[in-house]
């Protein structure tokens, strides 16, 4: 039985708010449950503290309207100011390029994803044609014999491409790879990929003045987030709690 200043959360309430924390077990399903529970009466209470109405609801939309005019009336949460986003634009210069953008051209051995033989076939052929290649046999030649995409009438050429518009696991190689012929297949959901890269153009410095209110939205949302778990363990020390831990919770106010 937990409860919160001498208010009760019943086990039923628990049970029927596992279905909107999905974990890997049962036991972490019930810690997210009760913690968002407890959270919430802990928050309702200073509400009605305050004065502020609070209803009976305990989802957590119903803790974010409890968060908003708490954190509104309690904290005082600073803005980020013209220096700190500069500050920050110039020491992280990594995060403020546009795409890089390449050329490339490839083959696909097709796969499924669920089936281990014909991956371990595709990828042996791969290894094959990344040989041929070596040995200096036509690309263009190449994925017209072997490759399942329809770039194979095109030589294997997929053109000029930049962030997102492939599948994560194949974009994370080819931007990272040096120009020329990949050495190794890449494996993608699609199954093995012979890759030679065509060229490759690094993504280039943006203006600060076109990332400045994202760098004021970020540092403010970032403040915002501190502030936030620092209020709610203020009130989490302030209640009487009984029968809940927040030392084995693993939620990201807590941190």
């Amino acid at each position: 039985m937990i409860k919160v200043n001498e208010v009760t959360i019943p086990e039923s309430a628990i049970l029927a708010e596992m279905q909107y924390h999905p974990a890997e077990t049962k036991r972490q399903a019930m810690l997210k449950a009760a913690e968002t529970l407890v959270i919430g009466e802990i928050l309702r209470q200073r509400a009605q503290a305050l004065g502020i109405t609070a209803d009976a609801d305990n989802s957590l939309a119903g803790q974010d309207d409890f968060l908003e005019k708490l954190l509104a009336q309690e904290v005082d949460i600073p803005q980020a100011s013209d220096e700190e986003c500069e500050l920050y634009f110039r020491n992280n210069p990594q995060r403020f390029l546009t795409s890089p953008l390449v050329e490339a051209r490839h083959i696909l051995l097709a796969a499924a994803e669920d089936d281990d033989v014909q991956r371990a076939e595709a990828k042996r052929i791969a290894e094959s044609i990344i040989s041929m290649l070596s040995s200096g046999e036509s690309f263009s030649d190449l994925a017209r014999r072997y490759s399942a995409c329809p770039s194979k009438e095109t030589g294997g050429s997929l053109g000029q491409l930049s962030a997102g518009q492939t599948v994560p696991e194949f974009e994370r190689q080819v931007f990272r790879a040096d120009k020329g012929l990949m050495p190794s297949p890449i494996e993608s959901r699609y199954g093995y990929h012979i890759v030679e890269v065509v060229h490759h153009i690094d993504g280039q410095p943006l203006p600060y003045e076109h990332v400045r209110e994202r760098i004021r939205d970020y540092l403010n949302e970032k403040v915002r987030m501190k502030a936030t778990a620092q209020y709610i363990q203020s009130l989490i020390q302030e209640t009487r709690l009984e029968g809940f831990d927040f030392s084995v919770s693993e939620s990201p106010l807590m941190q």
